[in-house]
């Protein structure tokens, strides 16, 4: 890994918002579920989740996240495990939705911990996540449709806090607030692709990075790197 990419990565792990995430309830379409994982990638956001009864969209959701790999994404078998996580780790749960009682995307704090909930491309999020959200948003809209593809409202809103969390001085950080197992993660798997697909290959633990961005391995670890190829 050169040095130029080894700062790169250093500072997107230092801007990463651990306390912001997207809740994807049953969005079928691959298309969908990537550029929403992309906008993530773009606004910060290092974890997505995803509910869907099931393991065929599990599936689904794992080949399209498959050209992002800087956010990870975990699944749930129901919105309420999903939601149970997400509120356990202190954190808000707006759903898009028109309701009587929904506001304006633009009037939540979303320097607070939290999780923007979207709903399946036809029928939009369930009753029962309705009703374990903390608050239902909209985006305004003047025109004569009533609604905007899940990606694109998804990345109004992200940008939405984006805005709100950089002008809160939430991205000027020097060190990463991620878990340094999951960040050397990163620094591996982004800094060292090849040998990190040969290194699952053959089920070898990751070797540590150093401040240098230089791999710390003992000799038997590349010994076994260097080995004949798993079948």
């Amino acid at each position: 890994m050169n040095p130029q990419r080894f700062a790169r990565i250093r500072q997107m792990l230092a801007a990463r918002q651990h306390d912001l995430t997207v809740c994807m309830e049953q969005v079928h379409k691959p298309h969908n579920v990537s550029a929403v994982i992309r906008t993530a990638d773009a606004v910060g956001v290092h974890q997505v989740h995803a509910v869907w009864p099931g393991s065929r969209m599990r599936t689904q959701v794992s080949t399209a996240a498959g050209s992002n790999s800087w956010v990870t994404v975990k699944t749930h078998p129901t919105i309420a495990d999903a939601v149970a996580e997400l509120k356990g780790a202190g954190m808000q749960v707006l759903a898009t939705h028109l309701s009587a009682s929904a506001v304006d995307f633009r009037q939540i704090d979303y320097t607070r911990p939290t999780c923007i909930l979207m709903g399946q491309e036809k029928t939009g999020i369930t009753d029962e996540a309705l009703a374990l959200a903390d608050q239902d948003i909209i985006i305004p809209m003047v025109g004569m449709v009533q609604s905007l593809n899940v990606s694109v409202a998804s990345a109004l809103i992200l940008y939405e806090a984006q805005r709100q969390r950089q002008n809160a001085g939430m991205y000027q950080r020097d060190v990463s607030l991620l878990e340094e197992a999951e960040q050397q993660r990163l620094l591996f798997e982004g800094g060292y692709p090849v040998l990190a697909r040969v290194a699952k290959q053959k089920r070898l633990p990751y070797p540590r990075i150093n401040a240098q961005g230089e791999i710390e391995a003992d000799p038997q670890w590349w010994a076994t790197m260097q080995a004949a190829k798993v079948r």
